[in-house]
């Protein structure tokens, strides 16, 4: 496991990684979640490019050898809609003519299997601080009138001030980092309480209910239920 320790700028930064491989991705992303990033896998081309439409992720780690789509060609279907999204190439094929066609294909850094993983976390990093991508602009995270400051730790709706457990704080945080996304209940679970959480996962809805009951009675509930899924930051519908 990653020894580095985690930091507040990792915790907004989405990372995709794809991989064919499930032992591979599920480690990289156990690792990076660990350092508080946020992660999707996808295990082919095609679910790739689907996940950087619906989880939009601030860099991607893209194997070259997918059963589908090679990843060159998906770096490439990618086009325009790449130039936000840095890449890393996550491969076994090390020949230097592959490394420059990764590097030319818009891929940020090359990376060969088998790998380090604090070496791979360490480089993320680095390309988040160059690249800027994700970057907060503010310290106040705002949805609809629901406020919380990270600086002070201060909670207002509609400039009413609420009184938040620790836990009750990390949990609308995360919310709030997420406006109007579907966020399952094994996300929050991973990101409040920890990767390696196996609690009562009831203690998800127990939390949920507290904060409803502080944010509720200052306007519309702003905490849907996803049945079947988890929950999201949004306006009810209807």
């Amino acid at each position: 496991m990653v020894g580095v320790s985690t930091t507040a700028d990792t915790a907004q930064h989405r990372v995709l990684v794809v991989d064919d491989e499930p032992n591979i991705a599920d480690v990289v992303a156990m690792a990076l979640r660990f350092q508080g990033f946020d992660v999707e896998c996808a295990g082919n081309g095609r679910e790739a490019l689907a996940a950087v439409r619906s989880f939009d992720p601030h860099l991607m780690v893209l194997d070259i050898m997918l059963p589908d789509i090679e990843g060159f060609e998906v770096a490439e279907r990618l086009g325009a809609q790449r130039a936000n999204l840095p890449i890393i190439f996550l491969t076994a094929r090390d020949a230097t003519h592959d490394k420059i066609r990764g590097l030319t294909t818009g891929g940020d850094d090359y990376v060969t299997k088998p790998f380090s993983l604090e070496e791979l976390v360490a480089r993320i990093r680095a390309i988040l601080r160059r690249t800027g991508v994700g970057e907060a602009s503010s310290s106040r995270l705002t949805f609809e009138d629901l406020e919380l400051d990270e600086d002070t730790r201060e909670v207002t709706r509609g400039g009413a001030a609420i009184e938040l457990t620790a836990t009750e704080y990390r949990l609308l945080r995360y919310l709030l980092l997420n406006p109007r996304r579907v966020l399952t209940r094994a996300q929050l679970l991973d990101h409040v309480w920890e990767y390696d959480f196996d609690g009562d996962s009831r203690i998800l809805e127990t939390y949920v209910s507290y904060l409803r009951k502080k944010l509720d009675p200052h306007g519309p509930s702003l905490i849907q239920t996803v049945r079947g899924v988890g929950y999201a930051l949004r306006l009810p519908r209807g």
